[in-house]
């Protein structure tokens, strides 16, 4: 009898090494508090990336830890961005965090929602 190959568990979320890098800044200021990723009904897609400081995790929240860095997922988003990449954007114009999700099904012209 052949034994079946189990595969491995596609990860909530990975960080690029440039978000670790601002996520530990994140952490050393003065009162560092945990990350929260969530979504949103927002935009013209209906979904919308949402971050936010908190002090503990929620009840529910998936806990994601890579390089000595932790960020929480939301309960109500982990299906809608299981297998992303969280990267940090640097630029003339701009500085922000930016999800490569490959569960979205579009996006809408300005940028700011997804569909999954």
């Amino acid at each position: 009898r052949r034994r079946r190959q189990l595969k491995p568990l596609k990860s909530v979320i990975t960080l690029t090494p440039n978000a670790i890098s601002h996520l530990k800044k994140l952490m050393e200021l003065p009162e560092p508090k945990l990350i929260r990723i969530g979504v949103s009904n927002r935009g013209c897609s209906g979904l919308t990336y949402q971050l936010e400081y908190v002090s503990k995790p929620g009840q529910f929240d998936e806990t994601v830890e890579q390089d000595g860095v932790k960020v929480l997922i939301d309960s109500k988003a982990l299906f809608s961005i299981i297998g992303s990449e969280m990267d940090w954007i640097d630029d003339k114009l701009s500085s922000k965090f930016v999800f490569k999700n490959p569960n979205s099904k579009g996006t809408c012209g300005c940028g700011e929602s997804f569909m999954v």
